[in-house]
């Protein structure tokens, strides 16, 4: 069995694998629905089918856990996203593809459920930053590179969806060296009751750090789902779209770490507040130049860097919020609000882009990021989780 630092990079591993799933499944399915003539609203709705799955998943997945431990968990996710993978092979239908879409929303939310819980639980409160940031860090390296299949189409429609499959199941195998945990258990009035309870609880303590998570489901969506059917109606080439997608991931992958250290030091609400800001700035200007592949390239990266990183922020201020019995319950909830994001981001998207062609694709995200700007600015700071009356 691997040593507890092995199993850290095993478990960001699998994360980067997930992601990479992720990011190629996005655009390459809009790309093909796009040039198969289907409308970008309903482009849209069919890109929410993996978050629908997240959500399906959600409410049963703190019990078993608690009773099987990590492994077997995160087992389980990683199966059902490689086998769903290589299903998009057999049948080429939109019924049957929204199904394979659920499925591997529901295998990814309980590989990365597993993943997050195992190490927010296990991160020193001075490293927890910095450590998060990596596991964020990986997921953004695996998004990055996934946007780039789409080249593979060129070739045959089921390669990218083959290559991705096989990819999952060989980093998915080396869980088999890894021990068994199960997670740690707090006897409290916070976590004490059913699932349920502790859901109410973990929100009305931490709601704030849910909204950041919301955000980035948000961006990741629309970046992915909606922009390539935008990008081909205001005149870009498809294998340009395919280069300019994962500039985003690959500005974040710059300031990933060095902004999770930043947190740990001056506090997760501060580098939050100036990220997003930052954010909302860098989109809005994108609007006037979103004919200019150079300049989407430099914007997208710059914006990569600012909220490319918002997840593992939110990530790190629920666990500073948070007691640990209640740590499973609010990374059920930091799936919930990213998958909300990445359903309503589409939905969102797909409507102005098919409705309201003079509205910027751009000031929809700026819009979006707004509202969280303000929510997490009017927060007023809580007493330290250690304080909580138990």
């Amino acid at each position: 069995m691997v040593s507890v630092r092995g199993r850290f990079w095993i478990l960001v591993s699998l994360v980067m694998v997930s992601g990479f799933s992720q990011g190629m499944l996005l655009p390459l399915i809009a790309i093909i629905l796009e040039q198969n003539g289907v409308s970008s609203s309903i482009n849209g709705l069919h890109a929410t089918g993996l978050y629908i799955g997240v959500l399906l998943a959600s409410p049963f997945m703190e019990k078993p856990i608690r009773k099987i431990g990590y492994k077997p968990m995160i087992l389980i996710g990683g199966a059902l996203v490689f086998i769903s993978l290589f299903f998009f092979t057999l049948w080429e239908a939109l019924w049957f593809w929204f199904i394979l879409r659920m499925m591997v929303g529901i295998g990814d939310h309980i590989l990365h459920f597993g993943t997050q819980t195992w190490i927010t639980a296990s991160s020193k409160p001075e490293k927890r930053g910095r450590d998060i940031s990596i596991y964020g860090l990986f997921f953004g390296l695996g998004f990055t590179f996934g946007p780039l299949m789409t080249r593979l189409l060129e070739y045959n429609t089921a390669l990218p969806f083959i290559v991705s499959s096989i990819l999952c199941m060989l980093v998915w195998s080396t869980m088999f060296f890894v021990r068994n945990e199960l997670p740690q258990e707090e006897v409290s009035l916070e976590t004490s009751g059913g699932s349920m309870k502790r859901f109410i609880q973990a929100a009305k303590i931490a709601w704030v750090a849910f909204l950041p998570p919301f955000g980035y489901g948000f961006l990741e969506a629309t970046l992915h789902g909606n922009f390539p059917v935008y990008g081909i109606r205001v005149g870009l080439d498809v294998n340009m779209i395919s280069l300019i997608i994962p500039f985003f991931a690959a500005g974040s992958l710059l300031s990933q770490i060095p902004l999770g250290i930043l947190s740990d030091r001056i506090g997760r609400k501060n580098v939050l507040l100036s990220v997003i800001g930052g954010g909302m700035l860098v989109f809005f200007i994108t609007a006037f130049f979103e004919h200019s592949a150079t300049w989407l390239i430099c914007f997208f990266a710059l914006a990569g860097m600012l909220v490319g990183s918002i997840f593992s922020l939110g990530l790190s201020y629920m666990t500073d919020l948070l007691p640990k019995g209640l740590l499973p319950a609010g990374n059920i909830l930091c799936g919930i609000a990213f998958s909300l994001g990445s359903i309503l981001g589409p939905l969102i998207g797909g409507v102005v882009i098919e409705h309201f062609p003079s509205i910027s694709f751009f000031h929809v995200i700026t819009a979006m990021l707004c509202i969280i700007f303000i929510a997490i600015y009017a927060k007023k700071e809580q007493p330290d989780k250690m304080s909580v009356p138990a």
